[in-house]
């Protein structure tokens, strides 16, 4: 199989974007604030979102399975307060729920977390339980910056995320990290914002001794980890300096790549310097990046060609990227898919 660990309903309904706008309205002015009931999709609305976009990518492109999750500029843990966001979280989240009944075959859920700023992350675990197991979401989606792009909370490392990672190991769920929105004008959301956090998030877990507290705890670092295997000797000097073990042992039973990285260079650097066991396949379809690269010809977020254009990879480090490391970072992914015998 083909599975893609990295998608967002990056295309769900306007109605959604229109909700959304009035929740934001309502902060301001409470008398123009919408009731979830307000929010009208119908089935067939959601089936066309899907059909005529992912589902349609997907199909021209050879993959098989999406982990798929609310869109990540729109999880915005920046505006309101706790209330918004849960109500925001539990909206965006049922639209994948319904997404993954109608078209089970072809994608499983991954929450996005009603977090906010300066809020106790143990407010977010109702959430992940609900989409845990009534849902049937395979992971979670973690914010290491609520904020948008100033850096209010305390590292990952820091105890005030440890009821999310006790959740997540009783769970067995993996986090991918993933900010959202940058509302601070020097930080590009998806050029900047984005790359910044995957490289912060992995240097926050080298400094500290995070998985010895937690050593089932797994975290997926998307967009090809941002700076991390272009500065691979960099890190590990880094950790040479602070007596860390070296960091095969120190974070990469714990830390995973995707390969939601542009071009075949990139994948090619990815997959020599990061052990193949730590890289999942992902697209990150319809996303940030989703015009044709008029150097090949083909959509940039085709990453499946990189994969297969990527000389060094053996058959079986494909299927390693492709399905077996995705079945082994996602327990539940990998139950679900042998529930349905596959």
């Amino acid at each position: 199989m083909i599975i893609d660990v990295h998608g967002h309903y990056t295309t769900a309904p306007k109605a959604l974007e229109e909700w959304r706008n009035r929740q934001i309205a309502g902060i301001k002015d409470p008398s123009v604030k919408p009731k979830p009931s307000e929010l009208k999709i119908s089935d067939d609305e959601l089936r066309d979102s899907i059909v005529n976009n992912q589902l349609k990518l997907m199909k021209e492109r050879g993959s098989d399975l999406t982990v798929f999750s609310p869109r990540a500029s729109f999880m915005a843990h920046h505006i309101g307060d706790f209330e918004v966001s849960s109500t925001w979280a539990a909206i965006c989240n049922e639209l994948c729920f319904r997404v993954s009944k109608l078209f089970p075959d072809n994608f499983m859920g991954v929450a996005m977390l009603p977090q906010s700023p300066g809020v106790d992350p143990k407010t977010c675990i109702p959430e992940i339980e609900k989409c845990i197991k009534e849902y049937g979401f395979v992971g979670i989606n973690l914010n290491p910056d609520p904020s948008g792009g100033h850096w209010t909370s305390p590292p990952l490392s820091d105890r005030h995320w440890y009821p999310i990672y006790e959740k997540m190991v009783e769970l067995d769920i993996p986090a991918m990290i993933h900010v959202s929105t940058s509302c601070n004008a020097c930080f590009h959301t998806t050029g900047s914002h984005y790359l910044n956090a995957d490289t912060t998030a992995f240097m926050q877990c080298l400094t500290s001794d995070l998985f010895k507290d937690f050593p089932k705890l797994r975290f997926l670092i998307p967009h090809g980890g941002g700076a991390v295997p272009y500065h691979w000797g960099r890190f590990r000097g880094l950790a040479q300096e602070m007596k860390k073990p070296l960091l095969k042992d120190h974070l990469l039973n714990n830390i995973f790549f995707d390969t939601c990285v542009y071009h075949q260079p990139g994948i090619d650097l990815l997959t020599k310097v990061i052990p193949v066991e730590n890289v999942l396949f992902a697209s990150e379809m319809i996303g940030a990046v989703r015009g044709i690269d008029p150097e090949t010809g083909f959509y940039y977020d085709d990453t499946k060609r990189y994969i297969e254009g990527a000389t060094t990879l053996s058959a079986e480090d494909r299927y390693k990227i492709y399905e077996g490391n995705a079945r082994r970072v996602f327990p539940r992914l990998d139950a679900a898919l042998k529930a349905q015998g596959k």
